[in-house]
């Protein structure tokens, strides 16, 4: 009888705490255990700039940021609060299912309840890595290229963590799931990547809040920025021992500012928007604030970053939290201008050399014609940066059909075009045109310029689709391909809306792939079809499965 006056108590006790509580930051401080290097309540010492963040009442909020500057923890807990304290369901994004949301189960939402003991009460059925429940609410954790892993789940609370990872196009499905509630809010989060893209087109329309705080020697308002900030006293990322002279700095009195005490001058700072009249509410900030990455780091990120395309991209995109384009990324207009022939658009005049075309699928059909004059003297794959093409033909068809009559209009030698979405369109077309049409995949797991051959029957092929991109964008760079003189814009506008960016994998080699920024690509496909064609067209097979592009 004692024992369960005593349960009865605790139980009330607890509900009287939780009615009382009135933010989530305040939640999050009640109830929310964390490990190392700050074990124990959660708390905003040495992350200040995380208490407005959490107690945003907006209904879209924005996180432009650095890596690991407690972003992801403010996510966690808003999700734990609403579906606490709200009683409301929450849709958790990650990039992918596997492994993005498993290892975010795995590592983030089980150690939270492990080390939380109110939390292990709240949640009734954790087994499910995609679905937890918690009474009559739910957390959902789901990847963002799978369509049918976010229908069907109504959620007024919507989190997307490190978005510019994810389909772009599946960000837009997922934000339906919130379209039916009355009281609903949105969270974006990522490390940006390049201009206009991404986190970062949100954040330029949002509010645009920096953190400020008073500088402990001069007293003024100011805030941390790169490279006014950071003092670098080292010329070489190896000089260990000079960059361990590394400061930060005032930007308005100059004088150092001490690494070991950062929580005690950024203890009062405060969010101050660029657009405070502006309904999403946006907050960007850098490393130059974490309380875990040394002024020395950073100044051997900085250095290091000189080195590589790959370490410069890391340095201003996961260091700075800021959008940033490599040197040579982008093919520019005026590379493409600087291609730009005599003849015309749509050119049916007679030819000499090999004709390939390429077709990318999408609300319409978008297809390059390129005439192509390979030399006389090789027929091996080291010939291909050597063949100049002349683009006779750019635009696009609404249906199928019309392909067949560009094929017969300028007697295509062989065509390329995009698998998806229409595949059983594309093989229909492929099959009128036995042994002169390919359908192409880009895969994974394919290096280089290998092409891999999928059944006879299908005729599908599959590429590298960074190492083709490189290869056909790259003649704008070389200048081996020739365009009409009345070469539409919106041509030039997919050509160049393409952007290679750099990054490293899990064992830190560099990697490459292409975004388009958020803006339409289909003609640089196109265009990389056109180039596939070409192998093809050739009719060399024998020597390239001795080179081993096959």
């Amino acid at each position: 009888m004692n024992n369960l006056l005593a349960h009865i108590k605790t139980k009330v006790a607890h509900g009287l705490q939780r009615k009382s509580i009135s933010s989530r930051f305040e939640w999050a401080t009640k109830y929310r255990f964390m490990g190392p290097p700050f074990s124990g309540r959660y708390s905003a010492k040495y992350h200040p700039w995380v208490v407005d963040m959490h107690n945003t009442q907006a209904e879209r909020n924005v996180g432009q940021k650095a890596a690991q500057m407690g972003y992801t923890e403010i996510m966690i807990n808003t999700c734990f609060y609403e579906i606490d304290i709200g009683s409301k369901s929450c849709l958790y994004i990650l990039p992918a299912q596997t492994p993005d949301a498993s290892d975010f189960s795995a590592a983030r939402f089980d150690p939270a309840l492990k080390m939380s003991p109110y939390l292990q009460n709240l949640f009734s059925d954790v087994k499910n890595v995609g679905h937890k429940r918690a009474g009559t609410a739910n957390l959902y954790i789901r990847g963002s290229r799978s369509r049918s892993g976010l229908k069907s789940i109504p959620a007024p609370i919507i989190i997307f963590d490190e978005k510019d990872e994810m389909n772009q196009a599946q960000v837009i499905l997922a934000r339906e799931r919130a379209s039916g509630q009355l009281e609903k809010m949105e969270w974006a989060i990522s490390t940006p990547t390049i201009n206009n893209f991404g986190i970062n087109a949100d954040y330029l329309d949002s509010t645009q809040e920096h953190f400020y705080f008073q500088c402990p020697a001069c007293g003024k308002w100011t805030e941390l920025v790169f490279p006014e900030c950071l003092i670098i006293t080292a010329e070489d990322h190896r000089d260990s021992d000079k960059l361990k002279e590394s400061y930060l700095k005032c930007k308005e009195c100059h004088v150092a500012l001490q690494h070991a005490a950062k929580s005690e001058w950024l203890g009062s700072g405060q969010w101050e928007a660029s657009f405070a009249g502006r309904d999403t509410r946006g907050f960007y900030i850098s490393q130059l604030y974490s309380p875990t990455v040394s002024p020395a780091e950073l100044a051997y990120s900085y250095l290091k970053s000189l080195t590589g395309p790959a370490d410069e991209q890391e340095f201003f995109n996961s260091k700075l939290g800021l959008p940033h384009e490599v040197e040579g990324a982008r093919i520019k207009h005026e590379e493409i201008e600087a291609c730009i022939g005599g003849h015309q658009n749509n050119n049916t005049t007679a030819r000499s050399g090999i004709v390939t075309m390429g077709i990318d699928v999408g609300g319409q059909l978008h297809y390059e014609i390129v005439e192509w004059k390979p030399p006389q003297t090789s027929l091996g794959l080291e010939i291909l940066p050597q063949v100049k093409g002349r683009v006779l033909a750019i635009g696009t068809v609404t249906e199928f059909h019309e392909l067949d009559i560009l094929m017969h209009k300028y007697q295509v030698t062989h065509a390329v075009i995009d698998a998806n979405p229409e595949r059983r369109m594309a093989r229909n077309f492929a099959l009128r045109f036995p042994g002169f049409v390919k359908i192409c995949l880009y895969g994974h797991g394919i290096s280089g310029k290998r092409i891999s051959l999928g059944s006879e029957n299908e005729y599908t092929v599959t590429v590298d689709r960074t190492s083709w991109l490189d290869t056909a964008l790259g003649r704008f760079k070389d200048k081996t391909i020739l365009l009409p003189v009345d070469t539409p814009r919106q041509y030039k506008d997919h050509i160049s809306s393409l952007v290679k960016i750099y990054e490293k994998d899990k064992n830190d080699n560099p990697v490459a792939r292409y975004v388009n920024g958020g803006q339409a690509d289909h003609f640089g496909h196109a265009h990389v079809y056109a180039e596939i064609g070409l192998v093809f067209a050739l009719k060399f097979a024998e020597v390239l499965n001795v080179t081993g592009i096959f």
